[in-house]
């Protein structure tokens, strides 16, 4: 597990962009739990960190899609699929497997 962030860093709702061995990695902190994501918008490659975010879905700003919060499938086809990562909150700081 890899140090990323300080879970304080994250406001609840919001996100945060980190670089992990070269690729970009969306955290976001959705009721107080932390996802941890590829921030490539599988479409066009859109930063997901900069997209619109809600309990539920994280939409692309460039071209509108919608990922399940929960799932990190494309709301319209569950076969497209975020990478995601683990995630693990220990003494305040948000960990990753990279």
């Amino acid at each position: 597990m890899i140090k990323v962030a300080k879970f304080s860093e994250i406001p609840e709702g919001g996100s945060k962009l980190v670089m992990v061995n070269d690729i970009p990695i969306a955290l976001f902190n959705i009721k107080g739990k932390i996802h941890a994501w590829d921030n490539r918008c599988p479409h066009r490659g859109g930063s997901l960190a900069d997209g619109n975010i809600s309990e539920k879905i994280i939409q692309c700003k460039f071209h509108l899609w919608e990922f399940d919060v929960e799932t990190a499938c494309a709301a319209a086809n569950p076969k497209i699929k975020i990478k995601s990562f683990s995630v693990e909150i220990k003494d305040g700081n948000i960990l990753i497997d990279g």
